[in-house]
């Protein structure tokens, strides 16, 4: 039995949430969730939001049991981007450039089932 989450539009770059996705990929939630707990970026905060809530989707079917729901797969996709139309960053010879807010699309699917 798998559940999964899925936020989009989630305003984190994709580079550095892929780097807070390398510390929990492949783990138990329990331990997931403590890493994420003690990590110092702000991804970390948005991951264990998406996290819990796999978990809960896969709550609902009553006959998992959510103390041994691993992380099956994670993965982080690039979302549009947001450009501020009022400020602008500096660039070589006068020059200026918009300012780009990245996003991202975040997936967390969650099993139960054992590893062969």
């Amino acid at each position: 039995m798998q559940a999964q989450a899925i936020s989009r539009y989630t305003r984190v770059t994709p580079r550095k949430a892929r780097q807070v996705v390398e510390l929990i990929r492949k783990k138990r939630v329990t331990d997931a969730l403590n890493i994420l707990a003690f990590t110092k970026k702000r991804a970390a905060g948005e991951l264990a939001k998406i996290l819990k809530a796999a978990v809960s989707n896969a709550g609902q079917n009553t006959r998992v049991d959510i103390d041994s729901l691993m992380i099956k797969s994670i993965q982080v996709d690039g979302g549009p981007m947001m450009q501020n139309t009022r400020r602008f960053i500096p660039r070589a010879m006068g020059r200026a450039s918009a300012i780009h807010h990245r996003t991202s699309h975040i997936k967390v699917v969650v099993s139960d089932e054992v590893k062969k």
